[in-house]
C-alpha cells in the first residue's frame, strides 16, 4: 500500500512565469499572492502534507528571495524536522554551468537530492494549479491500476499553456494517446501536471534523457514513452484552477467570492497551511460599507469594499470604492478613489481622488510598490 511517508515531493516552484509575467517580475510562480493571506505554493504543499508526506523538494530557479522567506525552515507545514522535511533546491545542476533551462535539467541537477531519498515513489507537480485534493485517492488508483507513470488530469477548456500535455484515454483510464498543445481553449482531458511514478523509474528516464540531450520532458518522456510505459490518468475531481494569464488569476480569484467556489477549496479537513503573520484584526471605520468580499487581517476600511479581495495590511481611505478588485498586501487607496476590475500588487498607493476602471475580461494591473 503507497503511503505518504513512502512519496519524495518535488515542486517546481518556477514553471509557466512567462504566462503570468505581470505576477512574477520579482518572484517565483510559487510566491504569487492568492485569496487574500495564500501563496500558490501552499496549496501543493499543503496538500501533500495533509497526505502525510514529510519529504518534499522544492526546486528554485530565479527571484525566489520571498519564496524563501515565505517557506523559511518548513515550520508552518510542520516540515521542520531533523530528518527529511522541507529542502530548497538551488537552482544549478552539475553538467551545465549556470541556471536550468527545462524540467529535465533541473531534474538532472537534483538527481543526487533524489537517490539519496528513502521513499520508493516520488510525486513531481507545479505550483499554478490550485487545487485541495486527497492525494491519497491518487495514491490508491496509482496502486490499483499498476501504473508506472500516473498522470492528474481534469476534463475540461484547456489552458493555454506552452507544450501542456492532453490525454487521449481508454475506458479503463490508461492512456492512449499524449499530445501537446500550446493554444489551449479546447475541450479535453488536460494534465495538470502532476506525475506519480517510483522513483527509480523518475532516475533511469532522466538520465536516459540528459545522454541523449533531450530537453522537453513533456516531449521526450511523457509523450516518447506513452506506448512503451503503463501510463494512467487519474481525473481531478475537486476544486481545481490552472492560472496561464493574468485573465485567469483574476477570475479564479473572483470566484471564491462565491460562497460554493471557497467551500470546495477550503475543506476544514484538509486545511491550506501557510506563513504566519500576527496582526491586529481588520478595523471598520463609521463609514466603512463592505459586501461580499474577503478582507484578511491588519486591513483599515474607512471606504466602500465590493466584491473584492483585500490582502493583509491593506487602507481603504474615507470615500474611497473599491469594486471588483484584488489589492494585495500593505497597499493604500487614497480618499474618494474609485478602483473597479484592478489589481495591485504589493505596497502600491493610490493617491486621492484617482480613478483606474478596467473589465473583468481586461482588469487593470498595478506593478510592485508603484505610486499612482
Amino acid at each position: 500500500m503507497i503511503t505518504g511517508n513512502n512519496v519524495l515531493g518535488i515542486i517546481f516552484s518556477n514553471a509557466y512565469e512567462d504566462s503570468v509575467s505581470e505576477l512574477t517580475a520579482a518572484r517565483a510562480m510559487g510566491s504569487v499572492p492568492f485569496c487574500g493571506r495564500y501563496r500558490l505554493i501552499d496549496f501543493p504543499l499543503s496538500g501533500m502534507v495533509n497526505a502525510g508526506m514529510d519529504h518534499i523538494g522544492v526546486i528554485t530557479k530565479s527571484n525566489y528571495q520571498s519564496l524563501m522567506d515565505h517557506l523559511g525552515n518548513g515550520k508552518p507545514w510542520d516540515l521542520s524536522r531533523k530528518r527529511k522535511g522541507l529542502h530548497i533546491l538551488p537552482p544549478f545542476n552539475t553538467s551545465h554551468v549556470g541556471v536550468y533551462r527545462n524540467r529535465i535539467q533541473a531534474l538532472s541537477g537534483i538527481m543526487g537530492f533524489v537517490h539519496q531519498a528513502t521513499e520508493e515513489y516520488v510525486l513531481l507537480c507545479d505550483c499554478n494549479v490550485v487545487s485541495n485534493m486527497d492525494l491519497n485517492n491518487l495514491f490508491r488508483a496509482h496502486e490499483q491500476s499498476g501504473a508506472d507513470i500516473t498522470i492528474m488530469y481534469r476534463h475540461g477548456v484547456a489552458p493555454a499553456l506552452r507544450d501542456h500535455i492532453n490525454l487521449g484515454l481508454r475506458p479503463d483510464g490508461s492512456v492512449e494517446q499524449v499530445y501537446l498543445s500550446s493554444v489551449g481553449g479546447e475541450e479535453c482531458s488536460y494534465s495538470l501536471n502532476a506525475f506519480l511514478m517510483r522513483k527509480s523509474l523518475l532516475e533511469r528516464l532522466i538520465n536516459n534523457a540528459v545522454s541523449l540531450n533531450q530537453t522537453s520532458f513533456e516531449r521526450d518522456i511523457i509523450q516518447k514513452y506513452a506506448d512503451r510505459l503503463n501510463m494512467h490518468g487519474f481525473e481531478v475531481e475537486d476544486y481545481t484552477c490552472t492560472i496561464d494569464s493574468l485573465k485567469s488569476y483574476y477570475n479564479h480569484s473572483m470566484q471564491l467570492l462565491g460562497s460554493r467556489g471557497f467551500r470546495d477549496l477550503f475543506k476544514p479537513e484538509r486545511p491550506i497551511y501557510t506563513k504566519v503573520r500576527d496582526d491586529m484584526p481588520a478595523m471598520y471605520g463609521m463609514g466603512a460599507s463592505t459586501s461580499n468580499s474577503l478582507i484578511a487581517d491588519g486591513c483599515v476600511i474607512d471606504g466602500t469594499v465590493e466584491n473584492s479581495i483585500l490582502f493583509r495590511g491593506v487602507h481603504v481611505a474615507r470615500g474611497a470604492v473599491v469594486r471588483n478588485s484584488i489589492i494585495m498586501q500593505n497597499s493604500f487607496v487614497g480618499e474618494d478613489t474609485h478602483l473597479e476590475c484592478v489589481i495591485t500588487d504589493k505596497s502600491v498607493m493610490i493617491k486621492p481622488h484617482k480613478s483606474l476602471c478596467g473589465a473583468e475580461d481586461f482588469p487593470i494591473y498595478v506593478g510592485k510598490g508603484l505610486v499612482i
